[in-house]
């Protein structure tokens, strides 16, 4: 587990890293070819194997040095890290697998079940998941497979508006709209998530896309009594007069 920067959790928890989704605007992907192994047997089984994810059972040294990241960016399950979580004694917000996707089509249930027990075993921390393919937490969620409990938080990542989000009676639910890279008009209709996270996009990338003012008012107006959680990004868009930095109770620590 490692403390974080990120506006709306105290820290990450990587049992898992890399992904396939392929969004030109992932900060992980960046860190994790930054810091990819060297070791060129490392290289060679990523590459013979990409398409799956591989199995981690002990942290990867290579040359006397710890290596967080050894295949780069193919999604990696690391068994040693489903204890981490123990280490930290008091109440924590967790975002899960800030550098992957754990309900990605390519990750057996196997590995998502054994991130759910290892949350289940630390009560005291609030357990925030993001994906960018909600149909599987609906999948696991009609099979019974998706945990109802309070401190778990499933989120979907919504940067334009137009994407399906995953959406319950029986389990808290958030969307993240980050980056914002639309405007989102009305596109929530009648069915509310319990929690917005909305922020620019960051870096000098020549295809970025940075939200308008009208574009959060748009928002705003259509989630009512929603709480939103602004990153610090918009700052610069709505003025920090108008910021929203709001926490469902939830998960107030």
């Amino acid at each position: 587990m490692n403390n974080t920067k990120i506006d709306w959790a105290d820290m990450t928890w990587n049992p898992l890293t890399g992904c396939y989704h392929g969004c030109t605007y992932c900060y992980a992907r960046k860190i994790a070819e930054r810091f990819a192994s060297k070791d060129p047997m490392a290289m060679k089984e990523a590459f013979d194997q990409e398409g799956s994810t591989m199995v981690l059972e002990e942290p990867y040294v290579y040359n006397g040095k710890f290596e967080p990241y050894p295949y780069g960016f193919m999604p990696t399950f690391h068994l040693s890290r489903l204890h981490d979580l123990e280490r930290a004694r008091e109440p924590k917000r967790v975002f899960v697998c800030s550098m992957a996707d754990l309900f990605g089509d390519w990750v057996p249930e196997w590995m998502i079940l054994a991130v759910f027990e290892s949350c289940k075993r630390t009560p005291q921390h609030k357990y925030m998941f993001l994906t960018k393919n909600p149909e599987r937490m609906l999948e696991m969620a009609y099979n019974g497979d998706l945990p109802k409990e309070d401190n778990f938080w499933y989120g979907t990542s919504v940067p334009t508006g137009n994407e399906a989000f995953f959406s319950s009676d029986e389990h808290h639910c958030f969307i993240s709209m980050e980056p914002l890279r639309a405007d989102p008009g009305r596109f929530l209709g009648s069915r509310l998530p319990d929690w917005v996270i909305v922020g620019a996009e960051t870096g000098n990338q020549i295809s970025k896309v940075m939200p308008k003012k009208s574009w959060i008012d748009h928002l705003t107006e259509n989630l009512g009594d929603v709480p939103v959680m602004m990153k610090n990004s918009l700052v610069p868009i709505v003025g920090e007069d108008n910021m929203r930095r709001e926490w469902p109770e939830e998960l107030r620590i």
